[in-house]
């Protein structure tokens, strides 16, 4: 062989001598010395188990648990294992058709793979636990695996708590770096959604081996790769279970909120929005049918009107307007204004007054007056010493925002709106450069642009009660372990008004407000033995029917603290198109005050007027009649339902009916039926028309 050959020859020798012993050293890495890829090597026979750690407990202020934790059960799949099920069993069992079955199979092999375990169904009844653990042999590929669901031992504040659900491919992608996975449940709204960190705990993981039917048959590496679940921690807050069910009660058959406020800490009382709904409705497995129930309700019980709508505030405005006046020196606590029925210093005799007569300041809180703010209002405009309402405008919403209006205070629930203080540019784009207090003279009585959350207006409240500070409302007072992520720092902290208002002008507010109970607009909710200061507040507004804007009745409103003399509770109530203030929102804050500072509602009279005021529909007609066709609606869809299965019975039994049977043609007379006898096919049962058709087959 040439010299050049065999030179040739040896390269080529050492080029698959150098590749062999390359790939043998990898499969000794990969098979002996890795345990890493030895077990991504074996995950067709492991099971990976997920351990689901339970969820921290909710607390409220005498450490009564609002939730609570409970066993469930999720029906878990791997669609590459599932070879040999019984399909048309497991579908019985689950009441569901093969149809469902395969959109099922195809969503979860989408969302998660065909190796990977995803929930089939979740959160099981006892009932169907135990017919599903009876079968699961049946069922390769199956299995069923125990997580905590939540349970609401009071039936309250579903929207304070907030829900859990899955998560889905959308949730995923937003929070990639957080370790979620498909399966897994997380906070959704309200507490679990703020807290989820701090509740959620973390998961462990077991690995178990399977033999070749999918069997489980013990624990893998005798747990070497195990990870141990960690439970959350548990959170402790300001809410009063009872002030809280007694708020939701008063609420009933009514649509607007109560939001209620320890002053001395800022910790949330009572936060109630209603409608609102049993949370219990957003476990177990009907959880998506009431979901979708909830989410086509008109009167949107998801929600949270303390935080999330935003109303003009009404008379109860004009504290605020009143401490800027007395502030800036435009008037004093004896100055008085004459009212003759209508406001007559713009020229457009509005707003309107419902007393005439002589007022000073504290007779003017008392009454309500609107011409007497209107006038403060435009004496804070138009001094000279701001060279035009634009700056003066600024001025007063320099005051008004140290009151915590005009932006989000900073609950620590989500969705809080920040309510709105109407600037100089607003008002240009509409009345040209140059504008006058005149223009916007509805603000002072609150019925303008200012626009407030029933959370500021108590947090108002709550401000003149402390006589010019506050800390900012939230729920959560401590966290199980401490604060690891300092997410209570910002409940810390003491806010103060304009440090040029002094504590006799908060005096003087008070003695308006103390008026207004004692012998003013809220007189008929004075509470025997305590001294309550509120602020009554009646708001008109409209809505577009047809596309044309309509008014409504007015939404009736009350801001209180109580007593006055070391207050304890500050509270705020709006109900929707309920009337004057006096009519519906001071009688229901009342009886909440008292609840809250005695335990109780004394005397009998009393309590008959609570359960009567509990029991008054105030819904709006507006949300009535959308409700009524919705239920017109639902009862056409319940009947065209009824028809099909009944169609489809007729079908079965003709179908199975001998054929000299099928050519009789029974006379059964036709009777006319008038009105009276007429009977809506909605209102009869499926049960019921199945027992109307056997009798005419008998009678045939």
């Amino acid at each position: 062989m040439p010299v050049f050959n065999q030179n040739r020859s040896r390269v080529i020798q050492v080029i698959f001598t150098s590749i062999f012993i390359i790939i043998l050293v990898q499969l000794i890495h990969l098979q002996i010395l890795s345990p890493k890829y030895k077990l991504a090597a074996e995950n067709n026979a492991i099971y990976r188990k997920i351990v689901y750690p339970d969820r921290g407990i909710i607390f409220d202020r005498k450490r009564r648990p609002l939730l609570e934790n409970i066993m469930s059960f999720d029906l878990v799949v791997t669609p590459s294992e599932t070879k040999g099920t019984d399909t048309l069993d497991l579908c019985t069992l689950l009441q569901i058709d093969t149809t469902e079955y395969k959109r099922r199979m195809r969503d979860i092999i989408f969302k998660n793979t065909a190796v990977r375990p995803s929930v089939f169904e979740p959160l099981l009844t006892q009932e169907l636990y135990a017919k599903l653990y009876e079968n699961m042999y049946k069922f390769p590929g199956f299995i069923l695996s125990e997580r905590k669901s939540r349970a609401y031992p009071y039936n309250i504040g579903a929207n304070v708590l907030g829900y859990i659900a899955e998560v889905d491919t959308s949730f995923l992608r937003r929070h990639k770096e957080e370790g979620y996975e498909q399966g897994d449940y997380t906070g959704m709204t309200g507490l679990e959604r703020s807290y989820e960190k701090i509740l959620m705990g973390q998961r462990g993981i077991q690995r178990f081996i399977k033999d070749n039917r999918s069997r489980i048959q013990g624990s893998y590496e005798n747990g070497v790769f195990d990870t141990a679940a960690v439970a959350g921690k548990n959170l402790y807050t300001s809410i009063d279970v009872e002030l809280q069910k007694l708020g939701e009660k008063l609420m009933n058959n009514k649509v607007g909120s109560i939001v209620a406020i320890d002053p001395k800490t800022g910790g949330i009382l009572c936060m109630v929005s209603a409608p609102t709904y049993n949370p219990n409705y957003l476990t177990g497995n009907q959880r998506k049918k009431h979901f979708a129930q909830l989410l086509l309700d008109p009167r949107l019980p998801f929600n949270n009107r303390a935080i999330g709508n935003k109303y003009s505030p009404g008379s109860t405005f004009k504290t605020v307007s009143g401490i800027i006046g007395l502030t800036e020196g435009v008037i004093t606590e004896r100055t008085t204004v004459t009212c003759n029925g209508a406001c007559q210093g713009s020229g457009t005799g509005k707003p309107k007054c419902l007393d005439k007569g002589t007022f000073d300041f504290k007779n003017a809180i008392a009454h309500s007056d609107n011409t007497y703010f209107s006038t403060v209002y435009k004496r804070i405009l138009d001094q000279p010493r701001y060279g035009g309402a634009d700056s003066a405008l600024a001025v007063f919403n320099k005051y008004a925002y140290t009151f915590g209006l005009g932006h989000k205070l900073g609950i620590d629930i989500p969705s809080e709106k920040a309510g709105n203080l109407p600037v100089s540019k607003y008002y240009r784009k509409i009345f040209g450069q140059k504008w006058y207090s005149c223009n916007v003279i509805s603000n002072a009585i609150g019925q303008g642009e200012v626009q407030t959350t029933l959370l500021q207006l108590a947090n108002v409240m709550a401000i003149i009660a402390n006589k010019g500070w506050y800390y900012t409302p939230h729920i959560v007072d401590s966290i199980q372990g401490g604060d690891e992520y300092n997410m209570l720092d910002a409940f810390k902290t003491k806010h103060y008004t304009d440090k040029n208002i002094p504590d006799s002008i908060f005096d003087a507010v008070q003695d308006g407000m103390q008026a207004v109970v004692d012998y003013g607009t809220a007189a008929a909710s004075k509470i025997d033995g305590i001294v309550m200061c509120g602020k009554t507040g009646t708001v008109e507004n409209s809505a577009k029917i047809n596309g044309v804007m309509v008014k409504q009745q007015d939404h009736s409103f009350f801001g209180a603290f109580a007593p006055r003399d070391n207050p304890k509770i500050a509270i705020a109530v709006i109900c929707e198109n309920s009337g004057q203030g006096a009519w519906a929102a001071a009688p229901i804050a009342s009886f909440l005050v008292e609840q809250y500072l005695r335990d109780s509602i004394s005397g009998t009279e009393r309590k008959a007027k609570l359960e009567e005021f509990a029991n008054k529909n105030l819904i709006p007609y507006l949300m009535r009649m959308q409700m009524q066709k919705n239920d017109s609606l639902k009862r056409v869809k319940e009947n065209e339902i009824l028809q099909q299965q009944m169609n489809k019975e007729n079908n079965d039994s003709t179908e199975t009916e001998e054929p000299a049977l099928q050519e009789v043609k029974p006379k059964v007379p036709i009777k006319k039926t008038s009105s009276k006898d007429k009977i809506s096919a909605v209102a009869i049962l499926i049960d019921e028309q199945r027992k109307i058709q056997k009798a005419i087959a008998r009678k045939v």
